[in-house]
């Protein structure tokens, strides 16, 4: 092929589909920036992967705090922040915080995110 021949194009390939088709909605949409917008400090993402690796699929606070090198006031507040955002879900067991990740969270990005 030389410089000036361009390949050309099927017309019937075309895109001529809606903009809105399979696009999320506004609710939709607000629901996932705030999940990613959570998910936007690597401190979160860590803890957020430290529970879902756990067999049985939660993790205490005290559990979590060494860790990351935080304290363990400093870990509860990233921890309500992956709470507020829907990721996590939180249980008091005595003194202590158990959390554990929403179940399908982690498929619901993912599906977002495909085209």
């Amino acid at each position: 092929m030389t410089t000036s021949e361009l390949p050309l194009l099927d017309a019937s390939q075309a895109c001529c589909s809606s903009v809105t088709g399979g696009a999320l909605d506004a609710d939709q949409a607000q629901l996932l920036a705030r999940m990613f917008k959570a998910l936007g400090d690597p401190t979160r993402v860590r803890l957020l992967s430290m529970i879902a690796a756990q067999p049985e699929g939660e993790a205490c606070v005290c559990d979590l705090t060494e860790p990351v090198g935080l304290s363990q006031p400093t870990v509860s507040h990233h921890m309500k922040q992956l709470v507020d955002a829907g990721l996590v879900v939180r249980e008091q067991r005595g003194r202590w915080a158990f959390y554990r990740l929403v179940d399908g969270t982690l498929e619901q990005l993912s599906r977002a995110l495909k085209p």
